[in-house]
């Protein structure tokens, strides 16, 4: 099988299967080898490195920080919508492999298949060559993401609970309202209510609609 070609990547894998699997998607998986040969649990395998990665960075960047600080900053890091941004600038949406019909209906396209596919490929370079080439490419696909912004930055969820609480108004309330769409690919639609307002929103994992809905009922409703 001709391997994708990943200009960005900054490795020459050894094991050139571990670099395959961490691009195909699960629909593109073998059900005889009930899925093993998908990317799912190199995606684990490369949450929990990416995890470790970011907070030895921060860490070392942030020397006078407190916990609370540097959970922000590792929160917002690792998640879906960082880790669609750097694997759109590595264009895996391009590598993957999905089946034809999927790839019709836009699959490789979404925020978390691209998501889940770069923690897989951090997965991938911690095989085949260890932490450091793992930290290497970390530290050199997140660099301006560290440094955007010195301040802790807060998630649209964080923001909102911070709001209401500020103001008395108790825990927002968040609602799932459908799912549509295939197994590998749904689609979330979520409410979020704080007393009688209330926004909603839709995204590709219930997060990543719960975060548009609290950004939605934000810009609606947080006038001071």
């Amino acid at each position: 099988m001709k391997q994708p070609i990943l200009p960005r990547l900054g490795h020459a894998f050894a094991n050139q299967a571990l670099l395959t699997q961490a691009l195909t998607h699960r629909s593109a998986a073998d059900p005889k080898r009930g899925q093993l040969d998908s990317n799912e649990r190199l995606e684990f395998l490369g949450d929990r490195v990416l995890a470790l990665m970011i907070a030895e960075w921060l860490s070392e960047r942030f020397p006078e920080e407190r916990e609370g600080a540097l959970g922000k900053r590792l929160s917002v890091l690792v998640s879906a919508e960082t880790l669609a941004k750097v694997g759109e600038a590595l264009d895996l949406g391009a590598a993957l492999r999905v089946p034809p019909s999927e790839g019709r209906t836009g699959l490789r396209e979404r925020a978390t298949v691209i998501a889940d596919a770069t923690e897989a490929l951090i997965g991938a370079l911690y095989l085949d060559a260890g932490l450091e080439a793992a930290r290497a490419f970390v530290r050199r696909e997140w660099a301006q993401l560290i440094e955007a912004d010195l301040t802790p930055p807060m998630s649209a969820k964080s923001r909102l609970q911070e709001w209401t609480l500020g103001r008395g108004q108790g825990l927002p309330e968040y609602r799932n309202l459908s799912v549509s769409g295939p197994s590998h690919a749904p689609v979330f639609h979520v409410a979020v209510r704080v007393g009688q307002r209330q926004a909603e929103a839709t995204g590709d994992s219930k997060r990543a609609a719960e975060q548009a809905a609290a950004e939605a009922w934000l810009k609606e409703f947080a006038r001071d």
